[in-house]
């Protein structure tokens, strides 16, 4: 299965490609209606409240000074470090067939921050007959192929309002294909636009998962952190909120990836709480093999602080760089290295900086010193606003404790896999966490243990397919008993 589905990423990707280099699709005449709708709906719209997710995690090695040493049986640093059980083969289920829908193919990796891909190849190991329905919009097809004759920032902020506002039309062309398939479960992922208004055929176990929702987004410090209080926007809040209400009381199976969002989400929609569930989504990244004994840490050592982000500024950069700077002045030798971006001057020396602009997790080469970055440094630094952070999954994976903001739902316990801060953190804040753990090695080194049986136990895909498969066989057999 894993291999098909990679064939088949493949083939998207390059069809995409092809598609921007030709400039396939349709052009809307400038005094259209259409044309006139998209100004209409444009006008005065928010930033896209997905825009800000984490980039794919990337990693390099900075010339191979210092790394640890290699993983063996006779550590003398206590507890063995956790690793994932191997797993007997496994056959997915046969008799659930499931309708997967979203407003992106999940066998393109790049959107959603790749979290659509995970999530479907995640549902793929435990069932064996799901199908992905189209991204058409029936009718109103025209339209949404006009889209990607936009800038990607404009299409962002247009396709999930424009999605509502034409459901009535594009509703159909997906409840044509759920009568055809005659599915067991609809799931769908991230875009519950594209559930709004669809009438899923009576027995159909209609199962939905985000990390947010664009209410809970905006009204959260995270969509005020990124502006998203408009005035024209905050006029179209009670519709927005009606189609959310609507989507949501209507499915079966609510899968949220935090307690963050389950708790807003519960009140704010009048939730059943039985059908609202809290599953962590997992890395974004295949199982790593870890190579390399974790890294001491003590008073006379070198502090490696690993930054992963397209953004400088919205990953928190600045405190970032700051916080290795305040070690520094404390006279403690401290290094940073940065993936995803090239940071404006940060005030550090060039021996304390590692910059990697932009490297490719697919190429094995690039991955491999993606896990040796990870392996050796001592915390992933990352104080930005995130409704969840794939990035904090992925360092728990290798047993990298993260330290970031207490905002939205990052996937962190505190003293168990790193350390939220309040808002209001400042650099010092984070110097001082790190120098209490240099401060006290053994306590470093169980936190190095529990991030990784953090990943082991919730952060991964397979646990969440798990449970989900779980929940689903029990709402199939339920809506299966009402129709007997």
């Amino acid at each position: 299965m894993d291999r098909k589905i990679t064939r088949q990423i493949r083939g998207v990707r390059a069809k995409t490609r092809n598609a921007k280099l030709l400039g396939i699709g349709w052009i809307l005449a400038p005094n259209g209606a259409a044309a006139l709708l998209f100004r209409v709906v444009a006008k005065g719209f928010t930033k896209e409240f997905r825009q800000n997710h984490g980039f794919p995690a990337l990693a390099a090695i900075n010339n191979g000074r210092n790394l640890p040493v290699p993983m063996n049986s006779n550590s003398n640093r206590g507890t063995p470090f956790p690793v994932m059980a191997v797993s007997a083969p496994h056959q997915p289920r046969t008799d659930i067939r499931i309708a997967y829908l979203c407003d992106m193919t999940p066998l393109d990796p790049w959107p959603y921050s790749g979290g659509n891909t995970r999530i479907f190849k995640a549902l793929s190991r435990e069932f064996a007959d799901i199908t992905i329905l189209s991204q058409s919009w029936g009718l109103a097809e025209p339209i949404r192929r006009a889209l990607y004759r936009l800038p990607d920032a404009l299409q962002l902020r247009l396709r999930w309002r424009l999605h509502l506002l034409l459901s009535p039309i594009i509703r159909r062309q997906v409840e044509r294909e759920l009568r055809k398939g005659q599915y067991d479960v609809l799931f769908s992922a991230y875009s519950y636009h594209s559930l709004y208004r669809v009438r899923a055929p009576q027995g159909t176990c209609v199962v939905y998962t985000s990390d947010a929702t664009p209410t809970t987004y905006k009204n959260s410090v995270i969509g005020r952190q990124f502006g998203s209080y408009i005035r024209l926007s905050r006029r179209l809040d009670p519709l927005v909120l009606k189609t959310e209400t609507d989507t949501f009381r209507a499915a079966d199976l609510l899968l949220w990836p935090s307690k963050w969002l389950k708790n807003r989400a519960d009140p704010l929609y009048e939730l059943d709480p039985d059908k609202s569930r809290v599953v962590p989504w997992g890395a974004n990244i295949p199982e790593p093999t870890l190579r390399l004994e974790p890294p001491h840490l003590s008073p006379d050592s070198t502090v490696r602080i690993l930054f992963v982000g397209r953004n400088w500024e919205a990953k928190g950069g600045p405190i970032t760089a700051a916080t290795v700077l305040a070690l520094r002045e404390a006279g403690i030798e401290t290094h940073l290295t940065v993936v995803g971006c090239q940071p404006p001057d940060t005030g550090l020396p060039p021996e304390a900086l590692t910059v990697y602009r932009s490297l490719d997790k697919t190429d094995p080469a690039e991955l491999a010193l993606f896990q040796s970055l990870y392996e050796r440094s001592h915390f992933i630094l990352m104080p930005s606003f995130e409704s969840y952070g794939f990035a904090f999954c992925e360092a728990s994976a290798f047993g990298l404790p993260s330290l970031c903001l207490n905002a939205g739902g990052v996937p962190i316990e505190e003293g168990v896999n790193g350390h939220a801060l309040p808002l209001n953190a400042t650099a010092d804040d984070y110097r001082d966490v790190i120098r209490g753990y240099m401060d006290a090695p053994q306590k470093y080194d169980k936190l190095r243990r529990t991030t990784r049986e953090t990943y082991v136990q919730k952060l991964n895909w397979p646990a969440w397919a798990r449970t989900v498969a779980g929940l689903i066989v029990e709402c199939v057999a339920a809506k299966r008993g009402g129709r007997s």
